[in-house]
């Protein structure tokens, strides 16, 4: 299954003499179980390519369909539906609530997903054992280092079991020994079949991925492949996105 499908994508900011395109035609297909990572130095266009595959943006023209649903046809309440329940996000910096505890940072999506208590708490229990934290649920954040605060940041992405997995520079705040920590735990999410996009610019991160792909001048000039797909994820039935969201 093709979780995105990005077609003649562009993007441009402005319009006459002082329009900035900062996408130009980009196509692009994730299959599900994919581990890729975007490369890109500043002013490549990754930044703008990742807002729309989050949903965050949406393109100037071209299509971008994720999960089968086209994001383009989409109202801000469905966009607002679409991301709680298909994306994953994972950012640089960590974007945890500070008064929260590791468990109820976790529980967050699926409490504005409206999930009851009980479910959240055991889905989110889970998520944290997931990324090697269940000795660490009641812990506020700044009780953890960076590498757990992002590896909390990981089981949050997760909690609501999302088509796609997107992780924005995740290792750009942390030492070495976090930085192994947290692609580790990607490592074993990409085994088991989760669905994966990092932005990077470090190429020592770059290699973990499945794929590798490299943006100039909001092109993509590389495309390479150096692992296969692994296998498909398994997600919860109850998160689909109902026909009357759609």
């Amino acid at each position: 299954m093709t979780v995105l499908d990005v077609q003649d994508v562009t993007k441009v900011y402005g319009d006459g003499d002082t329009a900035v395109h900062a996408l130009r035609g980009v196509r692009l297909a994730v299959d599900e179980g994919d581990y890729v990572a975007i490369m890109g130095a500043s002013g490549s266009g990754k930044s703008t390519l990742m807002n729309i595959l989050g949903c965050l943006d949406v393109p100037t023209g071209g299509r971008y369909l994720l999960d089968g649903l086209d994001v383009g046809a989409l109202d801000d309440r469905r966009l607002a539906i679409l991301r709680n329940r298909r994306i994953g996000f994972v950012f640089q910096s960590f974007n945890l609530i500070p008064r929260m505890s590791a468990l109820a940072n976790v529980e967050l999506p699926l409490a504005y997903g409206g999930v009851k208590a009980a479910e959240r708490r055991r889905r989110a229990l889970a998520a944290l054992e997931q990324v090697g934290l269940a000795d660490r649920v009641d812990h506020e954040p700044n009780e953890l280092s960076g590498g757990q605060q992002q590896r909390v940041a990981v089981a949050r992405a997760l909690v609501t079991a999302p088509a796609l997995l997107l992780a924005d520079e995740p290792t750009g705040n942390l030492d070495t020994r976090s930085t192994a920590d947290v692609l580790g735990v990607l490592d074993r999410l990409s085994a088991d079949g989760r669905t994966i996009v990092l932005i990077t610019h470090e190429n020592d991160v770059a290699r973990r991925a499945k794929r590798v792909i490299r943006l100039v001048d909001g092109r993509i000039v590389e495309d390479r492949r150096t692992a296969p797909v692994g296998r498909p994820a398994i997600r919860s039935g109850g998160d689909e996105l109902r026909a009357d969201d759609r």
